[in-house]
């Protein structure tokens, strides 16, 4: 994922590269310059200086221009990244979105991609700093070739150890990962579960103590275990250098005068490089977090397939809908066991109002969402006026359908109905559900959502009026409305929508209702039979 980004970064980055670059060459050569004009005569400093001052003012201008180019590199990452999970989320198939979980998609756009966008607001100190320990080497080369021999050596010493190290810490570091998306979804539980928690003073202990407690004291244990190896790994790291330096003194002070200036080189460049040393180690850590996040993140969207996309244009109508041996299923994890839908044969003919009913969990909404082109089937076939649907052409399929899920969402805004025609519409809408006094659409978004469960699911109702599909499903839309709101769903809207042609497909428990159904399902156990009893009545009144 990181060479995806950089490649999608380019020109920033090679700024952000070379700037860093150069900028670390030129503090090589300030050092050098220092060790040249302490050592040298005062006829040749005159011009020395000249140098110096040329190089400290490039210096700067070359420090300024990689900041400011790592920050703009930093912000562009973090977005991208964003834009890339966010489409790929949106784009992918339903059922693997679920599979995911909104906690690690969540941590994918947050946490995840800060790190990834750290990697890049480090990156001009890792590359000036690396040039600075490069062209260090190179000026010991260029003083003294045994000595520099000796440097080579004693850094491979230290490298061997460091990965060994390093490589361990990076376990460390990915667990740390995967344990923070689990985080990301308990915090969910905070708000989504506080009533819950306010009425059990033992469950709000628990939860705390044993839950997010334990997952937060876990994350807090593998961060400190890999960054503790980082740190052993950097202070023997530091024991090389030290090593190093003190065997290359000792060395040189046995050369007699004329190594004087070898040795003051020397030491200017073991007090310069042991800053810039720190930095680069102490960056690894930073670097193996952010690519333990990339990974996350290229995983987590690699498992998520893409909705198929076809050049055949989107379906708009339909007469007849049929399902043949139309099968799908899935792991149940309170029961321990694979929940399927067996084969379904059925025909929905439009204008058709169809009532499902049925117990709880047993497939209704599974069903729901494999009628409108939710989950794909595992078996069987899905036919539209005659022509048969295929996966590639499922999502064109999905265009029929407008759904108010019992797990609705709803957005803060209307998407694709910004029309001034449509809004007033809804405004009518709104009144005729007693909802004008709370809320109304106002340039195209809702004034407010601070409603009850009830109103928001009016709210919804509203919604999928204005996309005008001409297939309507409700999940247990009457489940938290008032009596006299289930009449108004129920003996008047729902009649209005069928006299428009509409198909309407209602999940729903109000036996009082059932005799408005043009058509009576049952669910049971995952097997949809269709009652006959409830024609033969309703033809007979």
């Amino acid at each position: 994922m990181l060479a995806n980004l950089i490649r999608a970064t380019w020109w920033r980055f090679v700024a952000t590269a070379v700037t860093s670059t150069l900028f670390g060459l030129t503090s090589v050569a300030l050092v050098a310059l220092i060790n040249e004009i302490i050592n040298s005569s005062a006829d040749a400093r005159s011009e020395q200086f000249t140098y110096f001052a040329i190089l400290a003012i490039t210096g700067v201008i070359l420090q300024l221009c990689s900041k400011v180019f790592a920050e703009q590199l930093t912000e562009q990452s973090q977005a991208t990244v964003r834009n890339q999970v966010a489409e790929h989320v949106v784009n992918a198939e339903f059922n693997d979105v679920e599979t995911q979980g909104a906690g690690k998609i969540k941590s994918c756009l947050t946490e995840h991609s800060l790190r990834v966008s750290e990697f890049f607001q480090r990156l001009p100190g890792i590359l000036t700093n690396a040039m600075i320990v490069l062209g260090s080497f190179a000026y010991m080369a260029w003083l003294d070739w045994r000595v520099f021999i000796f440097a080579v050596l004693t850094l491979i010493i230290g490298s061997v150890g460091y990965s060994l190290a390093n490589a361990t810490a990076f376990k460390k570091v990915t667990e740390a990962a995967r344990i923070q998306d689990t985080l990301y979804s308990q915090f969910d539980s905070i708000y989504d579960g506080a009533k819950e928690l306010k009425l059990h003073k033992s469950k709000r202990r628990i939860f705390v103590e044993q839950v997010i407690g334990d997952t937060i004291t876990l994350l807090r244990t593998r961060r400190v275990q890999g960054a503790t190896i980082y740190h052993y790994a950097a202070s023997w790291g530091g024991f090389s250098i030290f090593a190093f330096i003190g065997g290359a003194l000792y060395f040189l002070s046995g050369q007699g005068s004329e190594a004087t200036k070898v040795m003051s080189g020397f030491a200017l460049l073991f007090l310069y490089m042991l800053t810039p040393l720190e930095v680069m180690l102490a960056a690894i850590p930073k670097a193996a977090a952010a690519k333990a996040s990339a990974n996350t993140i290229t995983e987590m969207t690699t498992e998520m397939h893409l909705i198929a996309q076809t050049s055949q244009s989107e379906l708009t109508q339909f007469n007849k809908i049929e399902l043949k041996a139309l099968s799908h299923g899935y792991y149940h994890e309170q029961s321990d066991e694979v929940f399927a839908l067996t084969p379904i044969d059925l025909t929905i003919n439009t204008g058709e109002i169809i009532y499902l009913v049925g117990g709880n969990g047993s497939g209704k909404t599974t069903f729901a969402k494999l009628l409108c082109g939710l989950y794909p089937a595992k078996e069987g076939d899905l036919y539209v006026d005659g022509k048969h649907i295929t996966a590639a052409q499922l999502d064109g399929y999905r265009q029929l359908f407008s759904a108010v899920f019992s797990d609705f969402h709803l957005f803060d805004r209307l998407l694709d109905c910004q029309d001034k025609v449509l809004q007033e519409k809804g405004n009518a809408l709104i009144k005729k559900l007693n909802l004008h006094h709370k809320v109304a659409i106002k340039d195209g978004a809702f004034t407010t959502q601070k409603l009850s469960q009830g109103q928001r699911k009016r709210l919804a109702l509203v919604v999928t009026y204005l996309e005008d599909r001409p297939f309507y499903i409700f999940d247990e839309w009457a489940a938290d409305q008032d009596p006299v709101f289930k009449d108004v769903f129920y003996k008047e809207l729902l009649p209005e929508l069928s006299a428009k042609g509409k198909t309407i497909f209602v999940i729903t428990h109000d036996d009082k209702y059932f005799n408005l159904a043009d058509r009576l399902l049952r669910m049971e156990n995952g097997c949809l039979t269709e009652c006959t009893s409830h024609l033969s009545s309703k033809l007979a009144v």
